[in-house]
């Protein structure tokens, strides 16, 4: 059976029909910037095209953004992912334990070498020698130099803040050193943020792959422009009053953003460069500013300290 005829079959197991997995498609296409045209060259790469191996490694972090991956609205989007990529070794999921897990990662990396899709989630302890951050025996330090940097990914995905920039672990104090993993590492990385990102952001950066075999477009913070590439505040429909420069001159600033625009109550969307409002959450239904709550910057560097406080004025 073929690769397209076994993920067809999957999806009728689990109930998803075609319609179903065809909105899914949607979302991802537009999440990458694409045509609706492009929903079934979507489709396609997600069912066919070959499955590279994926190692997903957890460093200092809350495994947040593996549970928005794993518990999203579409519970069947990271099963029938995972069926395409091949996710080889993740410790949250895997049943193997110890030292039979510590196994299958060598294994892993060591027949795939440079082959292999490396997804990192957490910062990296650096302070005496990554002592503070330790698995099987190892500190972080050892396990990503071995993983990501001497075993040479096609690419190492860093998904959440934490990964991409260091996040609550680096936030002040920093009693550990913590970092992020391509600043620790000296490497380049491909940031995927949020505290967690939007699964979709993740599926689309792996589609993007499968699709053109070759990976996305990035911006200064090495995050996929597709996701990163406006700010929150261009992309929110709250901003039209703002925005309005006949509105502002009449009225002023303080009217403007009575009870439409955030900015007031410490909405750091116009800081914040993300695609939430137009995949939104939860197969597409909101997100925090149209639910009423401001954004809290969580794609950006040090946004525990440079962005906050979180909430502002009366």
């Amino acid at each position: 059976m073929d690769d397209k005829n076994t993920i067809e079959k999957k999806l009728s197991e689990i109930g998803v029909s075609r319609r179903d997995f065809m909105k899914f498609c949607g979302l991802v296409t537009t999440a990458l910037g694409l045509s609706a045209a492009a929903i079934p060259r979507v489709a396609e790469a997600i069912m066919i095209k070959k499955r590279p191996p994926v190692v997903w490694l957890h460093f200092a972090e809350c495994t947040g953004c593996t549970e928005a991956f794993f518990r999203s609205t579409y519970p069947w989007a990271a099963e029938i992912i995972l069926d395409t990529i091949s996710l080889d070794y993740h410790e949250t999921i895997m049943t193997a334990a110890g030292y039979q897990a510590e196994e299958i990662l060598d294994k892993t990396i060591r027949e795939n070498k440079g082959n292999f899709i490396a997804v990192v989630e957490g910062a990296i302890p650096t302070k005496d020698n990554g002592i503070y951050g330790r698995m099987g025996g190892r500190t972080f330090l050892e396990i990503g130099r071995k993983v990501l940097v001497d075993s040479n990914p096609i690419a190492v995905l860093c998904v959440g803040n934490c990964a991409s920039f260091g996040g609550l672990q680096a936030a002040a104090p920093n009693p550990t050193e913590a970092k992020s993993v391509g600043e620790a590492l000296d490497l380049k990385t491909i940031n995927i943020s949020g505290c967690p990102p939007n699964a979709i952001n993740i599926v689309a950066t792996m589609v993007h792959y499968l699709l053109l075999e070759k990976l996305p477009a990035l911006d200064e913070y090495n995050r996929p422009l597709f996701a990163y590439g406006k700010s929150v505040h261009d992309q929110c429909p709250r901003r039209s009053h703002f925005d309005n420069e006949e509105f502002v001159q009449e009225f002023g600033d303080e009217a403007a953003m009575q009870g439409w625009c955030l900015r007031q109550v410490g909405c750091k969307g116009p800081e914040t460069f993300n695609n939430c409002p137009i995949v939104k959450f939860n197969d597409g239904t909101s997100w925090p500013v149209e639910a009423g709550h401001p954004c809290i910057g969580c794609a950006e560097p040090e946004f525990w300290d440079a962005l906050s406080p979180f909430y502002e004025g009366e």
